[in-house]
Order: C-alpha cells, then sequence, then structure tokens
C-alpha cells in the first residue's frame, strides 16, 4: 500500500513529513485481513491534511505580514521630504524592527563631502555626547565607520563584568573597552545590533545602531526584515545626501552674495538676519556707506527659485550698489535705472525693491540734528518705524514691481526718525511664513514690533531675534535657523538711529 500524499495549498506542494500520531493505528487483525479491509484503511488516509495545510497557511501568513509591515515602513520613508525627518523615520523603523528602544545613526558619507550629523532615538544630546567618548574601533558600529574590512555589523552583547562569552556564542569574544562598559552602564544598555548604511552610488554613507536594555539579540526573522529595509532605505537616504547638498551649496552661493559684514556708520547701529529656502530663492539687503556720511540701505526680492533666481539677485544688487554710489540722494532715479536695467537684460524676469538714503544726525556738512531718510519702494513691503512712542508702518506710495510696467516711476517719501527709534526693512517672505492671510501677517508684525521689550530695543540684533521668534509659527519659533525648511526666503534689515 502506498503512503497517502498530501494536498496542494494554494499552488504549493508542501514537503510536510506527517507526523507519526495522523496516521491510522493499525492492528494484527488490520495486517492479516482480507483485501476488503483497504478501503477502510484508505478513508483515515486523509487526516493529516489539516495539519499540514495549517503549518502552510502560517509561514505564508507571516510572509504577508512581513511584507505588509516592509511595505507601510517603506511608504512612511518615502514620505519623508528631506534628510532629517528620514534619519529619524530611518532610526524608528529599524528599532521596531529589531525589537529595540533605543538606537542612533551616524551619517558619515565615505566620500568626504558630508554632511556629517548624529541622531539618537530616545537619547539626548548628552546620551549622544557620552557614546561618542568610546574609542571607535570597541564598537561594532564604529569599526563599520572606519571602514574597516571585517566590519560587517551584527550583535554586541557586553557581558558581565570578569566574564567573556564562550567562542561561538553570541556577542564579543574579547574584552569590553573599560569606557565601552562605562558609558554603557551609565546609560542603561546591555546590547546593540548595528549595521552599515550603504548605497550603490555613494558607497558607505554611515552606520546603525540600536541599543538594548538587556542582554538580548534580534532573532532571524527580525533581520532578514531589518536588512531587507536597511537596503531599500539606504538608497533613499543617499538621495536625501545629494539634495541636502545641492541645498547647502546654494545657500552658500547665496550667502556669498551678501554683505559679509555691514558697516560701521556714525549715528546708525545695523543688524541683518537672512535665511534661506530650501530651493534657494532671490532675497537680498544692502547697506553701502555713502559720501558725505551718508547711508544707502537696501532691500529686495526677485522672481522665483533656484540657481537662476540667485543669480539674478547678485546681479541686481551689484547694480544697485553702483547706481547708489551715482545717484543715492535720489531713490527714485535708483530704481528707475535698476528698473530699465532688469527690463533690458532679462525682459522675463521681475522683482520688488526697496531703497533708502539715511542722513543719520551730525554727519552731514549742514550738521543738521535730525535723522533724514528719503525712501522708495518698487512694489515692496512698507518700512516699519519702531520706537518707544510709536510703532507704525511707512506710508510709502503704492507702486508696481520693476520690470512690470514698461517705465516705472514713483514719488519718494522722507521720513524723520527720532533717537532711539529703528526702521526695519523686510520682505514679504517673513509675511508668507506665517500663513496667514496678508493683511493678518501684517498685523502680527506690527503686534511683535510694539512688543519688543525695553531692554531688547537698544539693540538692533535683538530686535530682529525678537520679531523672527514672535512673527514665525511655533514650529520654526524655537530656532529661526530651522525655517530652512519653508519654501520663502526671510530678509530683516534694522537700522536704529541714536
Amino acid at each position: 500500500m502506498s503512503a497517502p500524499h498530501l494536498p496542494k495549498v494554494a499552488g504549493i506542494d508542501p514537503a510536510v513529513t506527517a507526523s507519526p500520531h495522523t496516521v491510522a493505528p493499525t492492528s494484527t487483525s488490520t495486517s492479516t485481513s482480507t483485501p476488503t479491509s483497504t478501503p477502510a484503511r484508505t478513508a483515515h488516509a486523509p487526516a493529516p491534511a489539516p495539519a499540514a495545510s495549517s503549518v502552510i497557511q502560517d509561514r505564508l501568513a507571516g510572509m504577508v505580514s512581513d511584507l505588509t509591515t516592509l511595505h507601510e515602513l517603506t511608504e512612511r520613508l518615502a514620505r519623508a521630504c528631506d534628510l532629517a525627518s528620514s534619519l529619524q523615520e530611518f532610526l524608528r523603523a529599524g528599532a521596531a524592527l529589531v525589537g529595540a528602544r533605543r538606537g542612533l545613526l551616524v551619517l558619515e558619507p565615505s566620500d568626504g563631502l558630508g554632511p556629517a550629523t548624529t541622531i539618537g532615538l530616545g537619547l539626548s544630546r548628552a546620551d549622544l555626547g557620552h557614546i561618542e567618548t568610546v574609542p571607535r574601533g570597541s564598537t561594532s558600529y564604529g569599526r563599520i565607520l572606519d571602514g574597516l574590512p571585517d566590519a560587517h555589523g551584527g550583535s554586541d552583547v557586553l557581558p558581565e563584568p570578569g566574564l567573556v562569552p564562550a567562542p561561538g556564542s553570541a556577542g564579543q569574544t574579547a574584552p569590553v573597552d573599560p569606557r565601552h562598559r562605562e558609558v554603557a552602564v551609565r546609560l542603561g544598555f546591555a546590547a546593540s545590533y548595528s549595521l552599515p548604511v550603504t548605497a550603490d552610488a555613494p558607497g558607505r554613507l554611515g552606520a546603525a545602531v540600536w541599543l538594548y536594555d538587556e542582554q538580548a539579540e534580534p532573532s532571524d526573522r527580525q533581520r532578514d526584515l531589518v536588512g531587507l529595509y536597511v537596503r531599500h532605505a539606504s538608497e533613499h537616504l543617499a538621495r536625501m545626501v545629494e539634495v541636502e547638498r545641492s541645498r547647502s551649496d546654494l545657500a552658500t552661493v547665496s550667502e556669498e552674495l551678501l554683505p559679509s559684514r555691514l558697516p560701521r556708520i556714525s549715528g546708525v547701529q545695523l543688524a541683518a538676519r537672512h535665511h534661506s529656502g530650501p530651493r534657494g530663492g532671490g532675497d537680498w539687503y544692502d547697506a553701502l556707506p555713502l559720501p558725505e556720511g551718508a547711508l544707502g540701505l537696501s532691500v529686495g526680492s526677485v522672481t522665483g527659485s533656484g540657481p537662476s533666481a540667485v543669480a539674478a539677485m547678485g546681479r541686481l544688487r551689484a547694480s544697485l550698489r553702483a547706481y547708489a554710489v551715482m545717484e543715492g540722494e535720489d531713490p527714485v532715479a535708483v530704481l528707475s535705472d535698476l528698473e530699465l536695467l532688469l527690463r533690458l537684460t532679462e525682459p522675463a524676469r521681475s522683482a520688488t525693491a526697496l531703497f533708502a538714503y539715511c542722513e543719520p544726525a551730525g554727519t552731514t556738512q549742514s550738521g543738521s540734528r535730525r535723522n533724514k531718510i528719503i525712501l522708495a519702494g518698487a512694489g515692496h513691503t512698507p518700512p516699519l518705524l519702531i520706537g518707544e512712542r510709536r510703532t507704525e508702518y511707512v506710508e510709502t506710495t503704492l507702486s508696481a514691481p520693476l520690470g512690470m510696467l514698461s517705465c516705472w516711476e514713483a514719488p519718494s517719501v522722507e521720513i524723520e526718525p527720532a533717537p532711539g527709534e529703528t526702521v526695519l526693512l523686510y520682505t514679504d517672505g517673513l509675511l508668507r511664513r506665517t500663513g496667514d492671510p496678508m493683511d493678518r501677517a501684517y498685523a502680527r508684525l506690527h503686534a511683535a514690533a510694539a512688543g519688543i521689550p525695553r531692554s531688547a530695543r537698544e539693540d538692533p540684533a535683538a530686535i530682529c531675534d525678537h520679531i523672527l521668534r514672535t512673527v514665525l509659527p511655533e514650529a520654526q519659533a524655537h530656532d529661526a535657523a530651522s525655517a530652512m525648511d519653508a519654501a520663502e526666503d526671510i530678509v530683516l534689515l534694522a537700522a536704529r538711529f541714536d
């Protein structure tokens, strides 16, 4: 009699051996019975099928569950639009896959072009500082970063003091570095699992390590899952690294086109803040010493973003400086010349600009004790006059941006800041980053300026910082530099008159 064949499930022919208890029991009388008893035994043969089918279904269910988990995690990573959020998501997903609670990722591309950073999951900056004091060679992820041939990552189980794991057991087979053990005890972890972060094109990007509170290591299934995830995620991180490099290079060029330092003019204190958007914008500011102790101030914005807008910004700012030296006492003439240049050289581009000719008190030949400012604007946001007794917008003439009309011209405005008052020039990126309609954004800026503490009113830099912290949304307010993630450039130029 031949053994019964197991049925196929979902097109798979399972090679699962039936357990002995699933076979119908046979007795001595059965073996000596007549052939008529064979059908009875055959009727009991399919009994092993349900058990084998259950095993296969469990395996298939596990595979589907793993694929679903990987799909969800990779989808979450794909939604991360910048390097910082991608690194955090990578570290969080890896911790979930290996069953760890904490971890860190060291980004250190092997080509040396950066960016280089270390982020932690469940670790404070102080904790990361302690970990960085451990010699690299005593940790598996450190050996990965150093590019050693035998560095492939894996589990790092710290044995109890004075004990060495037996050969072939999981964990280290050499004494633990004293500093490594000291930091592990301080932070409360007893094991780690590390993997290299490597992509096809750039090569090694860095290393990730997840920390266990107890002596443990991931199972074979967890190792397979996290290995698949890391291989996919490394390619995404490589793309984000290239994007971050491009952004950094563009921001560097933009900063180099702006003044590296502001001039020192008697009777005036100056301060500026500039934060570029991720695509690089065309906002600029300038402060230029002029003959007879005068000062020229300008802010502006070129339409568009990216390298072309940054280049156009540099050309316009340089041209405005030349026009300001020749005819700075007439801001309308300065902007008219700039508009003509823009219309002839770049007819498809427009720009907003504001130029102010300043005469601080006592610096001119007339010896006047009054501060005087003559300014003109072309489609630009109005300056804000900030003082102890007043906080108000300067009523400039409403005019079109440069390059929008066949011939631009608008009347100038003259104001007299009192001693101790500050004139704040800014671009509309500050208003747009609030996310409010423009009328509410203007009201928000005015309220922020009116609420400047008295101790900060004597320092134009403190005024700029207070404006940024108060006007920007809460997510950007903690650190103005974090506004790099927003789409609009920000320019602030504050001039406080003595």
